[in-house]
């Protein structure tokens, strides 16, 4: 009896013990995103990503983002990739068209590391609105609406950042749901 009310208590402390093989690594399309890698090696295993992959190898972004950094960079899913006009980014990957594919991936890049928490400061310090230079040379503003961090773009364009700090060795990822176009 006594065996059994010791394996009974050594369940229970195993029971409340935190889980210290717990993932802790964020995840983004069905993948862990390490802060041991770089914003690139972390991107190509989001199968939510595949187009903004594609995209960063089509503009020939690939060694800048796996540079030092740091970089904040608002990562466009598939999916807001799809709400573009049909064609677009077919017609955008074509090499004939790597400015213009440029010009709209680093507009989705601000220098420095930015957690949602440094955002947020910049917009109550700024009473609502905080805008940030982008690595293309446009600016992005952010404010919050119903508890979500919104980004307008230049073009009056809204994107919500469906998941934020991701960290990565070389800056911060904020997943957005709507591609951001620069003027």
């Amino acid at each position: 009896m006594k065996k059994l009310i010791y394996a009974a208590l050594a369940l229970v402390a195993l029971a409340s013990a935190p889980n210290v093989y717990a993932q802790k690594d964020p995840m983004v399309g069905g993948a862990a995103m390490y802060p041991t890698k770089d914003i690139v090696d972390n991107a190509v295993n989001s199968k939510d990503h595949t187009t903004l992959v594609a995209a960063v190898k089509a503009a020939g972004l690939v060694e800048t983002l796996k540079s030092a950094g740091p970089f904040t960079v608002f990562a466009p899913t598939n999916e807001a990739f799809d709400k573009l006009p049909a064609g677009t980014v077919e017609t955008l990957v074509k090499p004939e068209n790597k400015a213009t594919l440029t010009k709209i991936l680093t507009y989705h890049v601000v220098a420095g590391r930015l957690s949602s928490k440094d955002i947020a400061a910049k917009i109550k310090a700024g009473h609502g609105k905080a805008e940030f230079k982008t690595v293309e040379g446009g600016t992005l503003t952010a404010m919050m609406k119903g508890g979500k961090l919104v980004l307008t773009d230049e073009k009056g364009g809204t994107s919500t950042v469906t998941i934020k700090d991701v960290f990565q060795k070389n800056g911060v990822i904020h997943v957005v749901d709507t591609v951001l176009m620069p003027n």
